[in-house]
């Protein structure tokens, strides 16, 4: 077996319309399509980054809360690389999102960060 690429990480929000409001408006995602599958009262917003990748927003009536930040067993974190994370950072902060100081890898020499989306997920930004 050889795996080609991801092909799209999936999230549950709590709160569909500040999540989607956080990805769509705060990250600049663009939507590609947005489902409401009334069996389950629950959303799917299929969002595209930079077109390839793609992120599935899942809305779930009473989602249960992520157990740690952001050591918990699973998924860690979600990265997203940007070209110039002083802008990026400022950017957030004008939205009122709060970022974590910019670091340095100690292994690449690179900069990066960490803020949360709306449910508390780690999102980190890496500089290319």
């Amino acid at each position: 077996m050889k795996l080609k690429k991801i092909h799209h990480i999936a999230i549950i929000c709590s709160n569909y319309e500040k999540s989607k409001d956080f990805y769509v408006r705060i990250l600049g995602l663009n939507p590609i399509s947005e489902t409401y599958r009334e069996e389950r009262d629950s959303y799917k917003l299929d969002l595209e980054v930079n077109d390839h990748y793609q992120i599935e927003l899942f809305s779930f009536p009473n989602p249960p809360e992520r157990p740690s930040y952001p050591e918990a067993a699973g998924l860690r974190h979600i990265a997203f690389e940007v070209e110039n994370i002083e802008e990026a950072v400022h950017h957030l902060t004008e939205q009122h999102i709060e970022v974590e100081p910019i670091r340095i890898d100690t292994l690449t020499n690179k900069k990066f960060t960490f803020f949360s989306d709306p449910d508390g997920l780690p999102i980190e930004l890496y500089e290319i």
